[in-house]
C-alpha cells in the first residue's frame, strides 16, 4: 500500500486554499459589481466584504485590474460554453440562429460580466499568442459555425461576432428597442447563413 507522502497532502491542501480564497475573491468582486458597478470593486472594499487583508489579495492578482482581468477571462469560458451547449443541442441548419441567441442572452442576463469583457479598457489580448485560452475557446465556437461555409472562416466569424456585440450595445444603451430583437436575430442569421455553399463562394470571388 503506498502512502503519500506528509508534504505532499499539505502542499495539496494549501492549493486547495488558494483556489477557494482566489474564487471566493472572483465572486465577491462580481456581487459586488452587480449591485453597485465596476467602479466600486476596488481591493479595500473586496477585503472588507471577505475578511481578507489587501495583502491576501494582492498576493493573488496582483492590483485591481489583475483581479478584473481574472473575472473577465472567466466570463470568456462561461460565454463560450452557453455558445457551446446551444451549438451542440442545435440542428445544423439553425445552429447560427441559435448561437446567436445565446450570446444575445448572455450578454442581456449578465450585463456587469459583459460591460467588463468588453467595454473597459483591460489589458486582456485578442489574436495574439498570448491570448488566454478562455477568450480562444469562446471563438472557436463562433468560428465552428462557419467552417464549411466559408473559404476564410475566421473573417465570416469576426464579422458575425461583431454584428452581435452591436446588437449588444445598441440595446444595452438603449439605441436598439427590445422589442424588435427577435427580427433583429432572425435578419442577422439570414445574412450568415448561405445554402449551397454560397459563402465560400462569395468570399473567393470575392
Amino acid at each position: 500500500m503506498k502512502i503519500e507522502p506528509p508534504t505532499n497532502r499539505i502542499t495539496e491542501r494549501k492549493q486547495r486554499d488558494r483556489q477557494a480564497r482566489r474564487a471566493q475573491i472572483i465572486s465577491a468582486a462580481r456581487r459586488i459589481a452587480e449591485l453597485e458597478g465596476w467602479s466600486y470593486v476596488t481591493v479595500r472594499r473586496l477585503s472588507d466584504a471577505i475578511a481578507y487583508s489587501q495583502p491576501v489579495l494582492y498576493a493573488h492578482f496582483g492590483s485591481r485590474e489583475g483581479i478584473l482581468v481574472a473575472i473577465a477571462i472567466e466570463g470568456f469560458q462561461e460565454l463560450g460554453l452557453a455558445m457551446e451547449k446551444a451549438r451542440k443541442r442545435a440542428k445544423r441548419w439553425n445552429a447560427v440562429e441559435s448561437v446567436a441567441a445565446a450570446y444575445l442572452q448572455f450578454a442581456a442576463s449578465s450585463p456587469a460580466m459583459y460591460e467588463l469583457m468588453f467595454s473597459l479598457n483591460l489589458t486582456v489580448p485578442f489574436d495574439d499568442p498570448a491570448t488566454p485560452p478562455e477568450p480562444r475557446f469562446a471563438f472557436s465556437q463562433l468560428l465552428e459555425l462557419f467552417q464549411t461555409q466559408s473559404a476564410k472562416p475566421e473573417i465570416i466569424a469576426e464579422l458575425f461576432w461583431a454584428s452581435l456585440h452591436g446588437i449588444c450595445e445598441l440595446t444595452r444603451t438603449k439605441r436598439f428597442p427590445r422589442i424588435g430583437q427577435k427580427e433583429r436575430v432572425r435578419q442577422l442569421v439570414e445574412l450568415f447563413t448561405f445554402p449551397g455553399g454560397e459563402t465560400a463562394q462569395m468570399v473567393k470571388a470575392g
